[in-house]
């Protein structure tokens, strides 16, 4: 699939079928992942691969809405980073998570971006605290998020070119509507 009809077809999934992801697809997902980008080249990145239900079905209940998803994920990766090395861990990370989002969709998986940086459950509790529970993850380390991945359950049209909001685009300096 060229580059092109990937951004146009890649869109969250957050229903999958019960069918596991072969090893082989999980080796391709991770070579993603570690052959991002980084600044400097300092992968200030981590990742942890989880695919036991249990564990699952505890990271889906990290945080108030939007991470039920994860029960029904036949794989997730949380994508961590690690401020001691990098102050644009966040963004590394951020790419390392897309990219892992664009493998999955190459190899036709869906996958979706699970929010864990700055997320509660009960308007207190971190989600990053507890998917550091959960996962036994060094406190030094922090979760940006958690992408679900899994074999499509829903088919979800790929993104309408003409549909693209081309007034969020400006050239040369910014150009306010009037």
């Amino acid at each position: 699939m060229d580059f092109r009809n990937l951004i146009r077809k890649r869109r969250s999934i957050r229903k999958f079928t019960d069918k596991q992801i072969s090893q082989d697809d999980v080796v391709e997902l991770m070579k993603a992942a570690l052959l991002s980008p980084s600044s400097m080249g300092k992968q200030a990145w981590e990742f942890v691969v989880i695919e036991d239900k249990e564990t699952l079905g505890k990271l889906a209940k990290c945080k108030d809405h939007g991470s039920e998803l994860l029960s029904g994920a036949a794989l997730a990766v949380a994508v961590l980073g690690d401020s001691s090395i990098s102050d644009v861990w966040i963004e590394d990370a951020s790419i390392a998570a897309i990219m892992i989002q664009l493998q999955a969709e190459e190899l036709g998986l869906g996958s979706c971006w699970v929010q864990v940086r700055n997320r509660y459950k009960d308007n207190e509790i971190p989600a990053n605290n507890i998917v550091q529970d959960v996962l036994n993850i060094p406190e030094h380390l922090q979760c940006v998020c958690i992408i679900a991945i899994g074999h499509k359950g829903l088919n979800v049209n790929p993104k309408d070119e003409n549909s693209l909001p081309w007034e969020k685009l400006h050239i040369g300096s910014y150009k306010a509507e009037e």
